[in-house]
């Protein structure tokens, strides 16, 4: 049994990205995993995502770009306000301005830079660069 889907969804990506491949399955599919790929997308950071449903749980299937050094979920689901997105960039991100964080808010899940221009706080989700 699979606790965490977005765990686990990150890590397939990482691991198929370090290999070198071009795609990669995701199974179970969920609404969150698709809504954190499409912020992904947004970013350049995959090259696109198919949602395929085979009645047992969904699968995604994802077009990778080879832009991805390193990816993940934030375990536990750290609340943050609208001021404090800077501490967690460094702590989750190398560097300043490189690599987003994936938040979910009250308007929906978006990356960090878009929630700050909305002065929104929320849930953090993952961690690309």
């Amino acid at each position: 049994m699979q606790s965490d889907t977005l765990a686990n969804a990150m890590i397939a990506i990482k691991n198929a990205e370090l290999v070198g491949k071009s795609r990669v399955e995701i199974r179970p599919a969920s609404k969150l995993v698709g809504k954190v790929l499409n912020v992904m997308k947004e970013y350049g950071y995959i090259k696109g995502f198919e949602v395929l449903d085979d009645h047992k749980g969904g699968m995604i299937i994802v077009e990778l770009g080879g832009n991805i050094n390193d990816c993940g979920a934030v375990r536990p689901r750290f609340s943050v306000r609208r001021t404090d997105y800077e501490m967690f960039e460094k702590r989750y991100l190398p560097a300043r301005d490189f690599g987003i964080l994936i938040v979910s808010t009250t308007q929906g899940v978006m990356s960090q830079k878009d929630a700050v221009e909305r002065g929104l706080g929320g849930v953090l989700l993952a961690y690309v660069y």
